[in-house]
């Protein structure tokens, strides 16, 4: 068992010991007797190890960022740190399972290379061509490879027999299972302001002042920036392009494909090797013993890779006579197809579709306009950026360049008018009050260059401004007082004697999880169902809500039924594991507390040097 796990910890190492190789293409030799960023217990470092194990990690940042992230960035955030930290731990490792005499035969080092996908051929079979080009590519010779290769392994099985063999408690397995799966039944009392015996009184003018004076972080405007702006927007200069009809027809004749299209279906393809497979998978789906998502499963595919789309008779070729004569969605085959004997889902019918040039022209001619009036902005941002540069103030850009001049008042949140673009919200929220006025486009070809003009702090909201809103603020208070109120008339009766139903429409809500979610009710009321004990009445006030809860009972999980009896199987392996990785996690605390770990500040500075 023990040798299983550390098999496959060692594979998946390996895995990423070969991405990190091959995304290291550029592992430059950094000079003279540099080889290594420092040792740790006797283990080396090396410098190419630390530049490969950056650049994954820069990598995988950038993946997360959706941008390729500089090494100036990326040391910005502390990762440096963290990919030292990482490799320092690995050396930890090695030197530990050095000082024990732990190794692996060549028999097993070579099971574990001819494993890896990247060195395989379609077909399956280890190619040692491959591997020796994919090692020369990424800068590797094969017996640095096949050392760290053996490493990985050997420090799989120490971390396997350091980490296995804890069990998780059943009790504490079988604790958490009756609080997770403990429903309870409750009756609640919603109190609107239908329930008061009154209404609510109508506020003077003195009142809703005073409200206003008593309230104002309600009526406080957060900070703003003032930003003053230039813009070119497409529909600012529309006027300027003409309508040509014949470039019209052209972009109509260039997107027939779009306005006129054949009948076309919604088709899943799921090929095969041969016609028997392809046979003895349809007699398992007529047998109902699988669905067509099971065997794309099978295949070790998803569903996107059989996803054909929507396609016309001429894409499926001799499997549209069948595909399309079919009515309603469903599955046909096995039928031919360019890449073997299929099965195909049959999804869904689109009508042909014709639209004419005069049914499209609208849409043509707001397209074509638009795409002609971005081309005369794009003509202008030369001239917008020569004037910036000369001096002019975005007021000048006003009368030189023809552009809108407006000021507007950026708040958390502000998405009005020119705020609408992302790119403006992101210039607008970065610029500071030293910053040049500089020209950036729009994501529809728009021009904008714009300036900081004062960050203005938090400021109350004058009353005549607002005197609306904090008149609905003042009825909300008072009706929630009153409600409140009410709540406590409703409890008092309850307590002297009085029916519960007879406070209000009761709604009975019956083996409710500690998750559920009740309609237009505050998170607050679940925890505060499962706080109560059987028979307890309780008031509930929260976001606008009040109401009566009463516990009517509690249901506890069977902790004998099959299902929790492999919940708590499950969960005491689960509550292994986490002490496993607690061990693991204390035993690297102790290696390094006795380590004798030294860094080379100035080869790692080499090292950073080669990534920028």
């Amino acid at each position: 068992m023990a040798k299983g796990k550390a098999s496959q910890a060692a594979v998946w190492v390996l895995l990423g010991l070969l991405i990190l190789g091959l995304g290291g293409f550029g592992v430059t030799n950094f000079g003279g007797s540099v080889r290594s960023i420092g040792t740790v217990n006797g283990q080396d470092i090396s410098t190419d190890s630390y530049f490969r194990a950056l650049r994954q990690d820069m990598d995988a940042v950038s993946a997360q960022f959706g941008r390729t992230l500089s090494f100036a960035e990326f040391s910005s955030l502390g990762l440096d740190g963290q990919t030292r930290a990482r490799l320092v731990t690995t050396a930890l490792l090695d030197a530990e399972t050095a000082r024990l005499g732990l190794s692996v035969g060549d028999e097993r080092l070579a099971e574990e290379i001819r494993a890896i996908p990247a060195f395989r051929t379609p077909g399956g079979a280890f190619d040692r061509t491959l591997y020796r080009l994919s090692l020369e590519q990424s800068s590797w010779t094969e017996a640095e490879f096949e050392a760290r290769v053996r490493a990985d392994i050997v420090r799989g099985v120490l971390q396997t027999a350091l980490v296995s063999g804890f069990v998780g408690s059943d009790a504490a397995a079988q604790a958490i299972l009756a609080h997770i799966e403990q429903t309870r039944s409750f009756s609640l009392l919603r109190l609107t302001e239908s329930d008061l015996d009154t209404s609510l009184p109508e506020p003077d003018e003195t009142s809703l002042r005073a409200h206003h004076a008593a309230n104002p972080e309600a009526f406080t405007r957060p900070e703003a920036r003032r930003i003053t702006y230039a813009a070119l927007l497409p529909q600012d200069v529309l006027s300027e392009v003409p309508l040509d009809e014949d470039a019209l027809r052209a972009a109509y004749a260039a997107r027939i494909d779009e306005f006129v299209q054949p009948e076309r279906r919604l088709v899943e393809r799921l090929v095969f090797g041969t016609e028997a497979q392809a046979e003895a998978a349809r007699n398992r789906l007529d047998a109902e013993r699988v669905t067509f998502d099971d065997l794309v499963a099978e295949r070790g595919l998803s569903l996107d890779d059989v996803d054909m789309g929507d396609v016309s008779a001429a894409d499926l070729g001799a499997a549209a006579e069948v595909i399309f004569a079919m009515e309603d969605p469903g599955i046909v085959g096995p039928l031919p197809s360019p890449l073997g004997p299929a099965l195909f889902r049959m999804n869904g019918i689109l009508e042909a579709l014709e639209v004419s040039f005069e049914e499209a022209r609208e849409q043509l001619a707001a397209e074509v306009a638009a795409d002609a009036a971005r081309r005369l902005i794009a003509e202008r941002i030369d001239e917008v950026d020569d004037l910036l540069a000369g001096g002019a103030t975005l007021e000048d850009l006003a009368r030189d360049a023809g552009m809108v001049v407006q000021t507007i008042d950026m708040l958390p949140g502000t998405t009005d008018g020119i705020a609408a673009y992302p790119e403006f919200r992101d210039r607008a929220g970065r610029a500071r009050q030293d910053d040049f006025p500089e020209a950036f486009l729009l994501a529809d070809g728009g021009l904008v260059a714009l300036r900081l003009d004062a960050i203005l702090p938090p400021a109350l909201i004058e009353f005549d401004t607002i005197a609306d809103e904090v008149a609905a603020h003042w009825r909300s208070d008072v009706l929630r007082e009153a409600l409140i109120a009410k709540a406590g008339q409703a409890l008092s009766a309850i307590e002297a004697g009085a029916a519960f139903s007879t406070q209000g429409v009761v709604e009975v809500f019956t083996a409710m999880p500690r998750n559920a979610r009740i309609d237009l009710t505050p998170n607050e009321l679940m925890p505060t169902v499962f706080a109560m004990q059987t028979n307890e009445i309780r008031s509930l006030s929260a976001d606008g809500f009040v109401g009566l809860l009463r516990l009517d009972a509690v249901q506890d999980t069977d902790l004998s039924s099959p299902e929790a009896l492999n919940f708590t199987q499950a969960m005491a392996q689960q509550l292994g594991q986490q002490i496993g990785e607690d061990v693991f996690a204390l035993f690297l605390g102790a290696q390094e507390l006795g380590a004798d770990i030294r860094l080379d500040q100035s080869a790692i500075n080499a090292v950073h040097s080669s990534m920028r």
